[in-house]
């Protein structure tokens, strides 16, 4: 049996991801914030948690670690080695590779909202868990890094192949995409996203994971090579940007504010 992947709901809007597998009872978590969330569900399949896994050093995606451990004292917990997370007991670099029940992530180091940001990437299921880094139509604020750094960043996971599908751990897909719509309001890609996930909301469905050629299409933090975009950004600037990367910082101030 493959494993399937479950959003657990904490907070107001974060999605603890969890990959679990019916067959053999296991369970691995992404970025557990809450750990009272994580073990109801795990107490009501009778899953064995196996591994935990953190994107970044956040207390959102951070918090619940402590608790998990207490009642599965010896699961491992892998992150950015560099992370100022203390409860980090598998330190990783840019470019590991670790299996979890059967599953294969490669660590890939994605700085710009923290320093420490990293997501977790299965090329054999073609899955992203890009924590804060990209959401659907929108990526994070950035907190630590620079503006330089995240858009290297989003370039690095739009590398991937346009098939894999980012599972970001907010949602936050309404509000990014009326700022998308205000960046590009002629794009019909965002209107017709905009519908899609409305239906999935009100449907009280999850409106992620998305797929890489689907933030092609509607994500102006991706697109800061498209004409549009540029002009949009060159007029909320008042001046010609001289770069990508000077459009992607005007676009991440002009929705800081939107």
């Amino acid at each position: 049996m493959t494993n399937s992947i479950t959003p657990l709901q904490a907070f107001d809007d974060n999605y603890i991801w969890c990959i679990s597998n019916a067959q053999q009872k296991k369970a691995l978590v992404i970025d557990p914030g809450d750990s009272q969330v994580v073990l109801n569900y795990l107490a009501s399949h009778a899953y064995q948690l196996c591994a935990i896994l953190v994107t970044h050093h956040h207390y959102d995606h951070t918090d619940g670690i402590n608790g998990l451990l207490q009642r599965y004292p010896d699961t491992p917990v892998y992150g950015n080695g560099d992370s100022p997370c203390s409860a980090i007991s598998q330190p990783l670099d840019d470019g590991d590779h670790i299996t979890i029940m059967g599953q294969e992530f490669q660590l890939l180091t994605v700085p710009g909202h923290t320093l420490d940001h990293v997501a977790y990437y299965d090329a054999k299921n073609q899955q992203l868990f890009c924590g804060d880094t990209l959401f659907l139509a929108g990526c994070g604020r950035i907190f630590e890094g620079t503006a330089a750094q995240m858009h290297q960043s989003l370039q690095k996971l739009m590398a991937l192949p346009s098939a894999v599908q980012a599972y970001p751990a907010h949602e936050y897909s309404l509000a990014n995409l009326a700022f998308a719509a205000a960046v590009e309001p002629d794009n019909k890609d965002i209107t017709q996203t905009i519908k899609q996930a409305q239906q999935k909301r009100q449907q009280g469905e999850p409106s992620v994971p998305s797929s890489l050629s689907q933030e092609a299409l509607v994500n102006p933090f991706v697109r800061c090579h498209i004409p549009a975009v540029i002009v949009a950004a060159n007029q909320k600037a008042e001046r010609q940007l001289a770069s990508q990367t000077d459009v992607f910082a005007t676009l991440r101030e002009w929705k800081n504010n939107f």
